[in-house]
């Protein structure tokens, strides 16, 4: 409930100010920090909230709407694969940009997620400067 409020308030603070919102949806802390930094290095108009699974994300997504998600593959509770089929089952989020960001590079991977509506897919990295590059080359194909 604290944590709905707080999603709320930061909703209602930047919805009127040019911030891009981001939701990353990831159990791992230590990639949750990573991608914050790197993110944080290339923009700095940019909002990050996070969920650390499936489940966690849906409901933040019943109260906020982000510019961008960033979905991992490999977590508990419910994986990245059957939250992206259920985020694109949600009429708000139909057409929302959602990247896979996992530590899997399997191409079966990548065929799966791209059916179930990925609009990306971007493999982590353990340097932070090639997670810049990665991060990079897709906010300059998507504007926000």
């Amino acid at each position: 409930e604290g944590q709905h409020r707080q999603i709320l308030d930061l909703h209602l603070t930047y919805s009127s100010i040019n911030v891009m919102k981001i939701l990353l949806i990831d159990d791992d802390v230590d990639d949750q920090e990573i991608f914050v930094l790197a993110l944080k290095s290339l923009y700095k108009s940019v909002d990050i909230l996070t969920a650390q699974d499936g489940m966690e994300a849906l409901e933040i997504l019943k109260i906020f709407v982000p510019d961008c998600i960033f979905l991992d593959l490999n977590m508990p509770r419910m994986g990245g694969k059957e939250c992206l089929a259920e985020m694109r089952k949600l009429l708000p989020l139909k057409n929302l940009p959602i990247v896979i960001y996992t530590t899997s590079s399997l191409d079966s991977d990548k065929r799966e997620t791209k059916k179930l509506g990925a609009s990306d897919y971007i493999t982590k990295e353990c340097d932070i400067n090639l997670l810049k590059k990665s991060l990079s080359a897709f906010f300059n194909v998507h504007k926000f």
